[in-house]
């Protein structure tokens, strides 16, 4: 039996104005650990990792991760004091519109739902690459449809089966990446492998640097790939059963977590693999032979490396999938919860979950990937690559959303100490951390403007994100008539 909001048409008044209707918090403290630490770990690591030391040298690949691991400290520290203060699902969309614009809330909204809803295919077609390693005679469309069978089952039956199997993909990798720097310290100290290895390999040809500053500027927009999904946390905290300490909890440890495994992962990668090795700047999910990961086990002597490997590279993407049907359902029903979209997305049903949004994002997600054998994939194509920024601008619009939420909290007199978590060093983070992520916006193509001619073609496909965005934000400031809510009237209250 579903239950129905009030019947107000789209985009009039708000379905839900504060409270939460219908979903349940069912999540523990451990499954959002797991959504925030899985969310970062991926085939960013495991692959890309490779390509970044290629490009950029071991040293510089190390620099691009930790500048963007600071940045993503500050979003994550942001997005903890707003969550932890106002635990809700859509917390994205909800946080703009009540502490910047409402128009700028509708923008958020509808480009994280898009993030993850493209996410989605791009997954099952990853996966079904992996499995071609197994069984390369079996088409394509097969595996996809069982995937997605499995990823929506796990969100039918309710948000702790989401947590539950983004709790074991996660635990899956997590475990690898501490084999993995056991194994390859085991390596430079001389118990394994018996390959020439050490700070010699780290600085081949005489430093760790390489490609210049268009090669980090390339690496810092690999690794921003790689750490995004750690927003996770804030969006599962309207499911949460005690936000006010899972929240805080999941953001101190999770955090520091990633940035080891990435900071370690990369430093021993480049103990143990000279940065010229051309397996590096090759690895893919189309030949996981030779992924880093795969590279070290083979020369620690490991024989099922690639099989093992292959296993581990395909729960990261199931890990993904998970969570584009998780994320892209429940910023939908938010949506349709504020009357932003058609109120019948925000019916749930009596287990807490969206069903109309879960089934219309499962529908799309997989049209979308039919779309890529259509006319060589070109819609897909294109569709891919306006989401190549929607994560940066939701990671903006944190970063955004914070700072005009602490100005607020203190201009009606709030007293800082009752908030059960305090992001650091503010206004120095979210101001950062903007700066940042305007940057890595910016940069997603800059090498097309360095060379001789431009390849437009290639321009308006990177950065086509932007002017989408624009548009969703102005068009309802314009239809709507919102103004930037000023400092006092900011609405801090849940009934």
């Amino acid at each position: 039996m579903s239950q129905r909001p009030a019947s107000t048409p789209f985009s009039e008044q708000p379905v839900r104005k504060h409270a939460e209707i219908g979903l349940h918090r069912e999540l523990r403290s451990r499954h959002l650990s797991m959504i925030a630490l899985g969310g970062a770990i991926g085939t960013g690591l495991f692959v890309a990792s490779g390509s970044s030391i290629s490009t950029a040298g071991p040293g510089g690949a190390l620099l691009a991760y930790i500048i963007v691991g600071i940045m993503v400290y500050f979003i994550m520290t942001s997005l903890g004091e707003m969550a932890t203060f106002m635990p809700i699902a859509g917390s994205f969309e909800q946080y703009a519109t009540r502490f910047v614009d409402p128009a700028f809330g509708f923008a958020l909204g509808w480009n994280y739902w898009y993030t993850w809803t493209v996410t989605l295919p791009a997954e099952l077609s990853a996966g079904a690459i992996v499995m071609k390693y197994w069984f390369p005679h079996t088409p394509s469309v097969v595996w996809s449809a069982v995937f997605l069978a499995v990823l929506f089952l796990l969100n039918v039956v309710s948000v702790r089966g989401y947590g539950e199997g983004e709790y074991w993909f996660a635990g899956i990798k997590v475990l690898t990446i501490i084999v993995f720097i056991i194994i390859g310290l085991a390596m430079i100290f001389g118990i394994l492998g018996g390959h020439p290895v050490g700070w010699h390999t780290f600085m081949t040809g005489g430093t760790p640097f390489h490609g210049g500053w268009l090669g980090f500027l390339g690496t810092v927009m690999v690794a921003g790939f790689a750490f995004q999904g750690t927003e996770l946390v804030g969006l599962a905290a309207g499911e949460s059963e005690h936000p006010e300490r899972a929240v805080p909890r999941a953001i101190r440890q999770v955090f520091w977590r990633i940035l080891l495994f990435y900071v370690l992962a990369i430093f021993l990668i480049g103990m143990l693999i000279p940065y010229t090795d051309p397996n590096l700047l090759n690895a893919s999910v189309n030949n996981v032979a030779i992924s880093p990961f795969t590279l070290v086990f083979r020369r620690a002597g490991f024989a099922l490396a690639a099989a093992v490997m292959n296993a581990v590279i395909l729960t990261a993407v199931l890990s993904a999938g998970n969570s584009s049907l998780y994320a892209s359902s429940r910023m939908l029903w938010a949506l349709a919860c504020e009357g932003k979209a058609p109120r019948v997305f925000a019916r749930v049903n009596r287990r807490g979950v969206p069903m109309n949004a879960l089934y219309v994002n499962t529908v799309i997600g997989f049209v979308a990937f039919l779309s890529s054998f259509v006319g060589n994939g070109a819609v897909y194509t294109w569709m891919m690559n306006a989401a190549s920024l929607t994560g940066f601008l939701a990671w903006l619009g944190v970063a955004v959303s914070h700072y005009r939420f602490r100005k607020a909290y203190l201009a009606q007199g709030r007293d800082l100490s009752k908030l059960a978590y305090r992001a650091k060093w503010y206004p120095f983070g979210p101001l950062l951390a903007t700066v940042l992520c305007a940057i890595v916006i910016v940069g997603q193509d800059i090498s097309a403007f360095t060379g001789g001619k431009v390849d437009w073609t290639g321009v308006i496909a990177t950065y086509i994100g932007i002017p989408l965005f624009l548009a969703l934000w102005f068009g309802y400031k314009w239809i709507k008539r919102t103004k930037l809510i000023p400092l006092q009237d900011v609405d801090f209250d849940l009934d």
